[in-house]
C-alpha cells in the first residue's frame, strides 16, 4: 500500500549517485534551494552512493549551506551474470550502512533522484524499512514508478512537459522527481556560499595582494588525460587577457589543482613573451582545496573557468562568469554566465572575450 506524502515534511532524504563531479552534484542545490522555499524548516539530507569514493567534491557538499548532512558510501560496480551493475558483496556492506542512516536520520520523506538503474531504488525500498518515508522518485522507464509512493516522468517527458530544449539543462534533472511533489524550478539558479576555509584563505590573499586593483579569477583547467579535450588554447587566453589589461589594468588569479600548476607556468610564460610583463599574474595552482577555492573565486570581480568544477561554483557563488567551452554543450551553460564558444575564429573570440571583461572592469572602476 502507497504511503502518503507528508504535508509538511522534517526531514527528506535525497539520493543520487551519477556523478561525484563537484559541478554535477552543485547543480542539484537548484533543487536543494526549491525544497527549502517550500519547507524552510525541512532538514535536507544526502545520500551519495558514490563510484569514486574520496573525490573532491565530498568535502565541498559535505558543507553546503542547505544540507543537514551528506552521507557517501562507496558503491563497487562490476559485471554479474553477464550484467553490468552492484553485486551481492558490496550490498552486503552497503545494506548495513544504509540501515544505520536511515535509523540515525528517520527521514518522512525519501527521494530518488537517478532515472536508471536499480541500485538507488533498491536503497530506498530498504531504507523505508526502518522509518515511516514515503519514497519519491522517477518513471523513466516502464513499470519503474510501481516502486515508488509516488513518481514523476522520465526526463524526456519531463523535458516536453516543461517545454525545454534536448537534451536539457542539466541542472533540470532533479526536478524530474520533485514535480511529482508539484515543485517546479521556476528559474533557481544554482546556489553555494563560501566556506569558513574559504574565508580564511580570502583574507591571508588579502593580506598580500596589491591594493585597488579588481581581480579576474582564471581557471584553465583540464589537467587529467580525459578532460585535455575541453582545456582552452591558451594562446587565445594569452591575446584575450592581454588586451583586456591593456584597456583596464588589474590582478590575474589563476587557479587549479596540483596538477594544473604545469598548465598554468605554460600560459605565464606564453604570456609574458606576447605582452612582455606578466607580474599582475599570481598563480595559486595546488594552494586550495575544493572548500578554501569558494574564498579565492569570491575574491574575483569576475571568474573565467572551462567547463569544470570552478566554472559551477562561480556561478553559484554569484560571481559574474564566463564559461569557455571548445565545443557546443548546452546541457552544461548556466543562463548567469557568459558562454563563448572557442571553436570560432581566434583573433575575433579573443576580441569577445576581453571586450566583456573590459566591461567588468569599467563596471568595477565606476
Amino acid at each position: 500500500m502507497a504511503r502518503a506524502i507528508p504535508a509538511n515534511p522534517r526531514r527528506i532524504l535525497l539520493i543520487k549517485s551519477h556523478s561525484a563531479g563537484i559541478g554535477d552534484i552543485l547543480r542539484s542545490s537548484a533543487a536543494w534551494a526549491v525544497l527549502k522555499n517550500r519547507w524552510p524548516d525541512v532538514e535536507l539530507h544526502l545520500l551519495f552512493l558514490t563510484r569514486w569514493p574520496g573525490y573532491p567534491s565530498e568535502a565541498l557538499i559535505r558543507e553546503h549551506f542547505l544540507l543537514s548532512n551528506a552521507h557517501f558510501l562507496p558503491m563497487q560496480e562490476g559485471h554479474f551474470w553477464g550484467m553490468r551493475g552492484v553485486g551481492p558483496r558490496t550490498w552486503r556492506r552497503l545494506l548495513p550502512e544504509l540501515r544505520k542512516i536511515a535509523k540515525q536520520i528517520q527521514p518522512d520523506l525519501i527521494i530518488d533522484h537517478e532515472p536508471h538503474g536499480l541500485e538507488t531504488t533498491i536503497a530506498a525500498r530498504w531504507l523505508r524499512r526502518f522509518c515511516k518515508s514515503a519514497i519519491v522518485g522517477v518513471n523513466q522507464v516502464m513499470g519503474r514508478g510501481l516502486l515508488y509512493d509516488r513518481s514523476g516522468p522520465s526526463l524526456q517527458q519531463y523535458a516536453k512537459n516543461e517545454q525545454l530544449d534536448w537534451p536539457m539543462d542539466y541542472t533540470e534533472r532533479d526536478f524530474a522527481a520533485l514535480v511529482a511533489l508539484g515543485l517546479h524550478r521556476e528559474n533557481q539558479s544554482i546556489v553555494l556560499t563560501e566556506t569558513s576555509d574559504g574565508r580564511l584563505f580570502r583574507d591571508e590573499m588579502q593580506q598580500i595582494l596589491p591594493k585597488d586593483f579588481p581581480i579576474i579569477g582564471l581557471n584553465i583547467g583540464c589537467g587529467t588525460p580525459d578532460a585535455e579535450q575541453k582545456r582552452p588554447d591558451l594562446d587565445l587566453l594569452v591575446m584575450a587577457f592581454g588586451r583586456a589589461y591593456k584597456e583596464s589594468p588589474y590582478i590575474l588569479l589563476l587557479t587549479g589543482a596540483p596538477n594544473e600548476s604545469f598548465i598554468n607556468k605554460s600560459f605565464i610564460d606564453k604570456y609574458k613573451v606576447k605582452w612582455g610583463n606578466n607580474a599582475h599574474i599570481i598563480d595559486i595552482a595546488g594552494r586550495t582545496s575544493s572548500t578554501s577555492l569558494t574564498g579565492a573565486i569570491k575574491l574575483c570581480d569576475a571568474f573565467v573557468s572551462s567547463d569544470s568544477g570552478p566554472y559551477h561554483m562561480a556561478v553559484a557563488l554569484g560571481v559574474p562568469t564566463l564559461a569557455l567551452f571548445n565545443f557546443s554543450s548546452p546541457e552544461h551553460y548556466h543562463s548567469k554566465a557568459e558562454i563563448f564558444l572557442l571553436h570560432q575564429s581566434c583573433c575575433s573570440i579573443a576580441d569577445e572575450i576581453s571586450t566583456e571583461l573590459t566591461k567588468i572592469l569599467l563596471r568595477k572602476a565606476s
